[in-house]
Formats: structure tokens, C-alpha cells, sequence
């Protein structure tokens, strides 16, 4: 238990990873040249423009094994791993190679076809462009395409004019080619036997965009302001990278003002998503025409859906798709698995810790090793397949869960009540407590940070912060537990029920569910004689799961209203699923607070009707009141694992 509590110093850790650099090689230098090398002798390029239903063409470029044969194909047939991306397929040349194909080595190991493809209006194909394309349910002519079609029809193409292939496609992708992986189930090819969505976006109002309304600034612009750069010719050339002049983030979006000044300053009305976004935003019909849940039927391929617990970009996507899926398509074979992960840290990193948080071991390789058992029971028929429906890392207790069902049935629901002395506790407030509640400033001018890191991107190690930063300022609320005498594992969906109130007329509000260690750590001072690298994570606060809900959409995200200031008013919102355990000794924390920045753009606190016309003046502090009497117990609803 005690590696939980014990860390390297990161200023010792920093020194020995710039002497390792300036020395010689690092190892996973070595082992990608390794890598790259293994790729350039053991497959053959191919490049190809694969004509669609309307005649639009897609490049394609196909890496086939010299030798097909091995242990698993015998015969010399290979299936084809399928990985569609609009991010580029480069290199470009047929003698120019790729230095990864496969989710790991062991899959060029193993021996694919491995194929990748630009997705319709993206660096070398042909066509237009559409973000998350709408999904067409009903297709009457050639002219009706979506990623379905397009997958549909390169699958059909792929097995006719590459030899050697044993009639069976498999696809996968992380983030954006998640959502193409998602979206190429849908209506299955016959030939589609299993695809793995990674980190998939399933609905960009809510992955990636927006959080309970909230416009997730850092991520819009810094991708757009690169991604979003138009190509009315097929290309080769990468997209100018957006210069921010200093490496402060916090300070450049909070020098940006209002988020008008966006196009003023800086895109000039040129990043057409962009525009898209301040046209839109309320869930109206051009996000809701963007959302692939409900269309995620008739899929007959296999499906193993990845997440990452601290995945800051894609969490709404893996969970909902499985649910979906399992909703929508009782027969097909689908199964999750949640890491402890950053956005895609399952193939990135090792998997072992992020940020303060050390999870125990490499989770990474673990799972790799079932990603590829999965491919090859499916696509090569060989090896048994042992999975369970639900393959869950229980932070905290630093383990693999496997559960017949997710969230687990045997969960029991509790609440956990906020109370007047900074309590948190499953008791209702007492009766003395009518009048009960709490309230704290908000600056729009000076909001409250989301990450003490200083960068001008979008932190990923925020997800596991310590955040006392936060819990010491005066416009964020702290409610504890007492010490616990037991483990607590929660697991599922963690709702906020809260009753505010705010002398504005609009507000955000920022739930986050905090981990707290003892002050002091057992064997501590034993420790640090033996390892003069070991830090006392005493009084950690680690940040299991935040959230935000944009206040005037508490009623509906398509038709937003203000706060009549000054009354009650309950807000209820989802903080997504967790399973962690809270282990004896430590503490349930709950933090409440209005600016989460930049992470969250500066909500006016004055309501207007479109955030991203709203004017300097708009911008107006206030006080924000948490309502916590018998008549509004305002709690956290969360499941209790026995």
C-alpha cells in the first residue's frame, strides 16, 4: 500500500530525465527505431485511391506482411486492421513508411493487413469535410453518404483488390478516428467482425465542446485555430500551428476577454467550425444532428469500447457508446474497459501513474495484451477469448474489476448531504439547520484555476491534482467527511443535487469529488531514509471526478433561462462514472465552486442570451449560495460497491 503514498520529487526526477537525454538515447527512442526498422523490412506500401458510392475518392495507404504466413495464419490469409483518421495518414510515398501500424508491436508481429485511410476532405481524399458528419438513416441514392457508407464501401473495395486477405476487416481507432470507428459499425459490412472504439467521440456538444453547457475553451480553440483551417484542395502539407506569444494559458484566455475578441483578434471569421460554434450555442439541431447514439444500431461486428477514467476530452464518449450499443444490439458481443488514463494514455504511456497518482503498476501493457487477444479471436479465430462484459480499474485500491454488467448491479444508492459546519455526511442536515446555507464570491475577473500547471494547452494531469490550491481560496466551498473507518468504493454515476441561488442572473457551478489522505502517512519517515526521493503525500486532496453545469441550461440545453436572483433553485447534473475506493483513514470531499478557468470559459454571471456575444460590462461579480436545510438538501447521489 505504501507506493500509493510514495513518489519521486519532481525536481529530482526532472534533473535525472534531462542527464539521461543528454547522455544517450532514451530507451523508447531505441525501441521505436526498433520498431520503425521491424516495419521498413517486414512490409510492403501500397497507395491507393478508393472510389466511394458518389465517385468521391479516398486515399488509402495499405502495409502488407512479405511474409504472411505464422502460427496464427498458416494459410497465408491475413485479416485488415482498418484505421480511419482525418488527423493525416502521412507519410505519403510509397517509400516512405509509417514507424507504428498496429496498436502495439505485437500486432505487426503478429502480421495484419494494416490499412489506413483520410477520411472525405481530409489531406489526400477527395470531397468535403464535415465535422462529426451526420449519420443518414435512411439511404435512397448514391448521393446519401455518411461514415457508415464510407467505411462500408472501403471495406467492400479493400477485400477486393488486396491479395492475400481472409475476408474478415477489423477497425479501431483513439478520439476522432474513435468516432469513425464508432460510426463504421453502424450497419455493419458482413466482413466487419470486430472494431474497437477508443476514447470515442459520440456526441460533440457534450465530448470535447461543452460540459453540461459549459463551452470548454482550451480544447475549441486551440484545435480549431489549427484543425479547422480550411483545404479546398486535397494536400500533403500540415496545418500552421496557432502561436500563443507565452506559454501561460490561464493569462492568454483571461487577456482575451470576451469570446467575440476569438475572431476579432485572432481567426477573422476564417475557422468556419469556429463560426458554427458562436451560431450555436444552445443543443439545437446542428449539435443534435451530430450525436451518433441513437444511431448506433444493426451492428454485427464485435465491439470493445476503451475508456480512460481520467480521460479530459473523451469521458461522455466510451461510457455512452457502450450503453448504448448494449441497448440498441442485445445480440452483439460488446464489452468495456475503463483505465486509470489520460485521453488515449493506453497506448502513450505506461499507465503506471499521472500526475501525483501512482496507480500501482503498468496498466498500459496489460491491456494491450487483451486488445490483441480480442483481434485475433475474432479476425483470425484464433485463441480462446476471456473477457468479462465490464473490465474496470478501481482507482484507489489500485486493481482490475471485472463485473458482469457496468455499472455493477450490486451497487446500493446513498446520498451524501452537505451541511452547514463544512460536514459532508449520509445524514439529512438536522432540523437546526433551517436556514442553513453557504455562499461565496465570484469574480469573473479573478477565477478560480483549474490546474496550477502553466500551459497554454489543455492539461491532462489536472484529473488527479491535489487540490488544495483550490480548497484554500475563499470562492471555493469545502465539505468533509470524517475520517472514514472503513473502505468506501462508489461506483457508476455520481449526481449533484444542489439548491443555489446567485444575486446574478446566470451562473456556473463546479462539483468535484475529492479524495483526501491522512494528514500524515504511516512509514513515511522510514521511507524517506531509504529513498531520499520520496514525497509525503500527507493531506493529498486528488481529484476523483469535477464537473460543471452551466446554470441556464439546468432545465433544458435547448432552451436556456436566467436565475430570478436572490431564489432557491435546484440544479441537478451528472459528474460521469467512477469506481474508486476511498480507503479508511482518508476523507470524502466535495468542492463547490463557479469559474473552473480556462478549463471553462468565464461565464458573465449577467445573463445574455449567446455567451460568445456577451460584452466586457457583461462580465459582473456575484454571490453564490449553496442551499443545505432540510427543505433543500442539497447532496450527492452516488452508489456504494459492498
Amino acid at each position: 500500500m505504501q507506493d500509493l503514498f510514495f513518489r519521486r520529487l519532481p525536481c529530482l526526477l526532472s534533473c535525472l530525465l534531462l542527464t539521461l537525454t543528454l547522455v544517450s538515447p532514451s530507451f523508447a527512442d531505441e525501441e521505436g527505431d526498433e520498431r520503425a526498422a521491424y516495419i521498413r523490412a517486414n512490409y510492403a506500401k501500397f497507395e491507393y485511391q478508393v472510389p466511394m458510392r458518389d465517385g468521391v475518392k479516398l486515399f488509402t495507404s495499405v502495409y502488407v506482411p512479405n511474409d504472411p504466413h505464422g502460427p496464427k495464419n498458416a494459410d497465408g490469409k491475413l485479416p485488415i486492421l482498418l484505421f480511419r483518421t482525418p488527423y493525416s495518414v502521412r507519410p505519403y510515398g510509397a517509400d516512405l513508411y509509417k514507424e507504428t501500424l498496429g496498436p502495439n508491436p505485437e500486432f505487426e508481429q503478429e502480421k495484419f493487413i494494416f490499412a489506413f485511410q483520410d477520411v472525405r476532405g481530409r489531406n489526400m481524399s477527395e470531397g468535403e469535410f464535415v465535422n462529426m458528419r451526420p449519420h443518414r438513416a435512411v439511404k435512397k441514392g448514391p448521393e446519401d453518404i455518411d461514415e457508415s457508407s464510407d467505411t462500408y464501401d472501403t471495406i467492400e473495395w479493400l477485400l477486393e483488390h488486396v491479395d492475400g486477405n481472409n475476408g474478415r476487416v477489423g477497425q479501431w481507432g483513439i478520439s476522432y478516428p474513435g468516432f469513425y470507428s464508432a460510426a463504421g459499425m453502424i450497419d455493419s459490412h458482413p466482413a466487419l467482425k470486430a472494431v474497437s472504439p477508443q476514447a470515442p467521440i459520440a456526441d460533440w456538444f457534450w465530448d470535447d465542446m461543452h460540459h453540461h453547457g459549459a463551452f470548454i475553451l482550451p480544447l475549441a480553440f486551440n484545435f480549431f485555430s489549427t484543425f479547422g483551417q480550411a483545404r479546398p484542395e486535397p494536400t500533403s502539407q500540415r496545418a500552421e500551428p496557432f502561436e500563443h506569444g507565452t506559454p501561460d494559458g490561464y493569462q492568454f484566455f483571461l487577456d482575451l476577454g470576451p469570446l467575440s475578441n476569438a475572431n476579432e483578434r485572432y481567426f477573422k471569421g476564417e475557422i468556419d467550425f469556429w463560426n458554427e460554434i458562436v451560431a450555436h450555442p444552445n443543443y439545437d439541431n446542428f449539435w443534435q444532428s451530430r450525436n451518433l447514439l441513437p444511431h448506433l444500431r444493426n451492428i454485427s461486428a464485435a465491439v470493445m469500447v476503451v475508456g480512460g477514467w481520467y480521460d479530459t476530452e473523451d469521458l461522455y464518449g466510451p461510457l455512452n457508446i457502450y450503453r448504448q450499443v448494449e441497448a440498441n444490439n442485445p445480440q452483439a458481443y460488446n464489452v468495456l474497459v475503463m483505465g486509470p488514463w489520460s485521453h488515449g494514455g493506453w497506448q502513450r504511456t505506461s499507465g503506471r501513474e499521472l500526475g501525483m497518482a501512482d496507480f500501482g503498476f503498468d496498466t498500459s501493457d496489460f491491456f494491450q495484451q487483451r486488445l490483441l487477444q480480442f483481434f485475433n479471436h475474432f479476425l483470425k479465430e484464433s485463441g480462446p477469448l476471456t473477457l468479462p462484459e465490464a473490465w474496470v480499474f478501481e482507482t484507489g485500491a489500485n486493481r482490475w474489476r471485472s463485473f458482469d454488467a457496468w455499472p455493477p448491479a450490486a451497487a446500493k444508492e446513498k446520498s451524501l448531504y452537505l451541511h452547514g459546519d463544512g460536514k459532508l455526511a449520509l445524514d439529512t442536515p438536522p432540523s437546526a439547520e433551517l436556514t442553513a446555507s453557504s455562499s461565496y464570491p465570484s469574480d469573473p475577473a479573478k477565477p478560480v484555476p483549474y490546474t496550477m500547471e502553466i500551459t497554454n494547452r489543455w492539461a491532462k494531469k489536472y484529473m488527479t491534482e491535489d487540490q488544495r490550491f483550490a480548497a484554500w481560496r475563499p470562492d471555493v466551498l469545502v465539505f468533509r467527511s470524517d475520517i472514514l473507518e472503513q473502505d468506501v468504493t462508489l461506483s457508476g454515476a455520481v449526481m449533484a443535487e444542489l439548491f443555489v441561488s446567485t444575486t446574478g442572473t446566470d451562473a456556473d457551478w463546479i462539483v468535484k469529488l475529492v479524495d483526501e489522505h491522512p494528514g500524515e502517512i504511516p512509514g513515511f519517515e522510514e521511507e524517506a531514509k531509504k529513498n531520499e526521493e520520496a514525497v509525503d503525500l500527507g493531506g493529498y486532496q486528488m481529484l476523483v471526478r469535477g464537473e460543471v453545469m452551466r446554470g441556464r441550461f439546468r432545465n433544458s440545453y435547448e432552451t436556456p433561462e436566467p436565475f430570478v436572483s436572490g431564489q432557491v433553485t435546484a440544479v441537478d447534473f451528472e459528474l460521469h462514472d467512477i469506481l474508486h475506493t476511498f480507503k479508511r483513514g482518508h476523507r470524502i470531499m466535495v468542492q463547490i465552486q463557479s469559474t473552473w478557468f480556462p478549463f471553462v470559459d468565464r461565464n458573465p454571471q449577467k445573463y445574455v442570451p449567446n455567451i460568445f456575444e456577451a460584452r466586457p460590462e457583461d462580465f459582473v461579480p456575484a454571490t453564490q449560495t449553496v442551499h443545505h436545510s432540510p427543505q433543500h438538501p442539497s447532496r450527492l447521489t452516488v452508489k456504494i460497491l459492498p
